[in-house]
């Protein structure tokens, strides 16, 4: 079985000993009602032909959402 792995987002994304790092976070309940805060939960480090090629599906994916109409494409700024 496949481990699965719950992200809210990214935190960062920096470039290292030759290596893309994407720092993921989750989003935790702040106290009385504050907003949450993202804290670090996962790290995933990948070479740069990795991320690459993790770009372009990532792309591709977008591309389809925006044609299902699940995505809007902003209007380019004036």
């Amino acid at each position: 079985m496949k481990k699965e792995i719950y992200a809210d987002g990214v935190g960062q994304i920096h470039f290292a000993g030759n290596m893309v790092r994407f720092d993921f976070v989750t989003l935790q309940p702040g106290a009385d009602g504050a907003a949450p805060t993202p804290e670090p939960s996962e790290r995933v480090i990948m070479p740069p032909q990795g991320f690459l090629s993790m770009f372009q599906s990532m792309q591709q994916l977008i591309d389809k959402l925006v044609e299902a109409g699940v995505l809007q494409k902003n209007a380019p700024k004036a």
